[in-house]
């Protein structure tokens, strides 16, 4: 297909960069535009980018501005019809752009897709972040398609069904920019995780679908930017999980959930504790004390958000829920895998 599509790599100071720019190039047959947008200062490996693909477009942002920031500032650059946005510690694969592009070609309601995200370092084994596409339980628990909390699985094949997802992984995430322009961009005030949620979110709230394209494959290095055991990591995914909860839930949903969620928190304090993580101990603490000490701030995010909310796309979105617990799955159940705990039912 020649349909040209914006590739938009947000970038702070990873070496990796040419490593993923130099695999964009070799296996992306149709025509694409990359903008890398460097998040504070001009790194190494944006000196080598442009010298070995001076075609790329760069800009630089003059202080870290944080993954949210530099996305949203490719995407304003962007004057295609689509968008990919990809992290700069990927790999893509042979021809992996066209089963993306022949599905939002085929149905204008698909707003975003992920392709299949396996792990750079576990060959064979998905992704942490993003797997084959991301989901989440009636507590507001995020997991995926071939890793549910810690455990991930072998790709064996058993999520190459293209399947509606609930939300699609930032770290290689296929948007419909005239969706994206009317719900709005990413969130600001995320900073970086769970920003493409959130926005996933809202692209159903106002109707659009998101897909899984396993079709496609890209490799990812999940944790370059900050590692699994970054208390900066843990405390923004502690409290932009609860932020996504208060901008997208109805206020029935948030009056029993909101409480119970915060018990949960402390738990997950109690057991980083019990675990000897005691870096990352305050960071449930120090969650809950920012939605607390933030009341108008959430009141704005979260009056934007349910502007966009249609009727029949906010009942569709509570039946896409998972009904269950991925916690009493988890650890109760001892069920470990999607596929075990959740039925699929492929698109026709």
């Amino acid at each position: 297909m020649s349909e040209p599509v914006t590739i938009v790599i947000p970038h702070f100071k990873a070496e990796i960069l040419v490593d993923c720019l130099q695999s964009l190039y070799d296996h992306t047959p149709s025509p694409i535009h990359v903008i890398i947008v460097d998040d504070g200062p001009d790194a190494p490996s944006i000196s080598r980018a442009r010298e070995q693909f001076p075609q790329v477009e760069i800009l630089r942002n003059e202080s870290n501005l944080g993954f949210s920031a530099s996305c949203n500032r490719g995407l304003d650059q962007a004057r295609t019809r689509y968008a990919v946005l990809l992290n700069d510690d990927t790999q893509v694969t042979h021809d992996w752009l066209r089963p993306l592009l022949e599905v939002a070609e085929g149905d204008p309601a698909v707003a975003a897709c992920q392709p299949k995200l396996l792990s750079a370092t576990n060959p064979g084994m998905f992704d942490y972040g993003g797997a084959a596409g991301g989901h989440i339980d009636r507590l507001g628990y995020t997991f995926c398609r071939g890793r549910i909390l810690g455990h991930v699985e072998a790709d064996e094949g058993q999520y190459d069904e293209s399947v509606p997802l609930f939300w699609a992984c930032g770290s290689a995430l296929f948007l419909r920019l005239s969706a994206v322009r009317e719900v709005g961009l990413l969130d600001l005030d995320f900073f970086m995780h769970f920003e493409e949620i959130d926005l996933c979110w809202r692209l159903r709230l106002a109707g659009h679908q998101i897909l899984a394209v396993p079709q496609s494959v890209v490799i990812h290095h999940s944790g370059f930017s900050l590692p699994p055991q970054s208390y900066t990591k843990s405390y923004l995914n502690h409290r932009n999980n609860l932020v996504t909860l208060y901008k997208n839930l109805p206020a029935s949903r948030l009056l029993w959930l909101l409480p119970l969620r915060f018990c949960l928190e402390i738990l997950s304090s109690l057991l980083y504790f019990a675990r000897g993580s005691w870096r990352l101990v305050p960071a449930p603490y120090a969650a809950l004390l920012w939605m607390i000490t933030h009341p108008f701030n959430l009141h704005r995010r979260r009056r934007a958000s349910r502007a966009l909310r249609h009727a029949e796309a906010a009942r569709n979105d509570r039946l896409a829920i998972y009904r269950g617990s991925i916690l009493v799955q988890y650890f109760l159940l001892r069920r470990r895998t999607t596929a075990a705990i959740m039925p699929e039912s492929p698109t026709p």
